[in-house]
């Protein structure tokens, strides 16, 4: 007798993503594929022990199927980060440290931008990163680089990036509410956790630059209404992620129905970025976890301090909310290198103060101020090199991981 477990795809991948050892993707979807395709022949007395054919007639089929879990959806009630399962994420020594790739330079003397991109990530899954996130802009911003240069729709890059044979996590850093529909970004961030096999998380700020806005023919509200309309999308994605096609009446957002194909693998954590006071009462009410754009830490400990305040008045607990901080150092093989690197990007500031503001050291001392942000309660650290040219750029940073694992 052959007794087949017919579990729904989403939830065998959750499970297997929550192992210490998980099974490799590829793998695990040729296993999905064998059961589905017995369990549609329903002709158990074609199939061998191994999956094969006419070599051994079973003389019954058993076929017990699994309910794909309620993650917490009732029509009426709003979805909160709380209610459903606890993301896998990767986990190592020291912070965990993900790559924010916001500076594209694969114009002159490259040609290749397929090819700069993917090679870029698999020297970052090489040397023991943790992730990649694409910063979103329509314009590239003052602070990284000149307007015409490029930077690509990141969605359809983390597209090409899912299809590697990678483990790193995916997602943006972070995606402005005011560029997607929400119903539309739902869809994107779902198709990419199932591409990459349940690797997705999805990024999202209030927005802040008007110019780009402009340029492409977006609205840009009061920040208030930004603030709302971050609401509606984090509520949106809850309810269109969650199992079912029923109607959902929630705090922000009244859906008639739910349908939304292909379902994340698992719970994608959704990462708001910003600091200002009524933005952190967001992130306590509906979010996984929180970005500072500054790794500064006494900054951090203020603006941590409000945060854990919003979580005592809605009766969360602020462990539930991970910490994170978009770093942008300066990093050197050496003294006379970082020296070299701070005279290249400081512009018009003396070199002092931007060695300062960008934590101009070498891999060891980074390493030390990353242990220090994860005593504080920093969870992962997003690294932005300012001078990232390649590939091969990013072996400075395998010294830094190295003494963090």
């Amino acid at each position: 007798m052959l007794v087949v477990l017919d579990t729904p795809p989403a939830l065998t991948r959750s499970r297997n993503g929550a192992r210490d050892r998980p099974v490799p993707a590829r793998v695990l979807t040729e296993q999905l594929r064998r059961v589905r395709a017995l369990v549609e022949r329903h002709d158990p007395t074609r199939w061998a022990p191994d999956g094969t054919e006419d070599e051994e007639r079973w003389d019954a089929v058993v076929l017990e199927q699994a309910d794909e879990p309620d993650r917490g959806q009732v029509a009426g009630t709003p979805l909160s980060p709380a209610a459903l399962p606890e993301p896998a994420v990767p986990v190592h020594g020291g912070p965990r440290v993900v790559l924010q790739v916001s500076r594209f330079p694969w114009g002159e003397g490259v040609g290749d931008p397929t090819r700069w991109l993917t090679d870029l990530v698999r020297a970052a899954d090489a040397i023991g990163l943790d992730g990649i996130a694409l910063m979103d802009h329509l314009v590239q911003i003052p602070q990284v680089d000149r307007a015409w240069e490029p930077i690509p729709e990141p969605y359809v890059a983390l597209g090409l990036l899912a299809g590697l044979d990678t483990r790193l996590r995916l997602g943006t850093l972070v995606s402005p509410a005011t560029f997607r529909a929400p119903g539309i970004l739902a869809k994107a961030v779902a198709t990419l956790d199932t591409l990459s096999g349940g690797r997705a998380f999805c990024g999202l700020g209030a927005g802040w630059w008007l110019r780009e806005h402009q340029t492409f023919g977006l609205d840009f509200p009061p920040a208030p209404a930004r603030l709302a309309q971050l609401q509606v999308t984090i509520e949106t994605l809850r309810a269109l992620w969650a199992p079912g096609t029923k109607a959902y009446a929630g705090r922000y957002v009244h859906l008639p129905e739910t349908t939304c194909y292909p379902r994340p693998v698992g719970r994608v954590p959704i990462v708001v970025g910003g600091s200002g006071d009524r933005l952190l009462r967001v992130v306590a009410e509906q979010a996984d976890a929180w970005n500072l754009p500054s790794s500064d830490a006494a900054r951090l400990a203020r603006r941590l301090a409000v945060l854990r305040g919003h979580c005592a008045d809605l009766g969360r607990d602020p462990d539930e909310v991970e910490v994170t901080v978009l770093d942008v150092p300066v990093l050197g093989t050496d003294r006379e290198d970082v020296a070299r690197r701070v005279e290249r990007l400081r512009g018009r500031i003396p070199a002092t103060a931007f060695a300062r503001q960008r934590h101009a050291a070498t891999a060891a001392d980074h390493a030390t101020r990353y242990r220090e942000l994860a005593d504080a309660g920093v969870g992962t650290v997003f690294v932005a090199l300012p001078d990232l040219v390649d590939a091969d750029d990013l072996r400075r940073l395998e010294p830094v991981l190295s003494r963090l694992g």
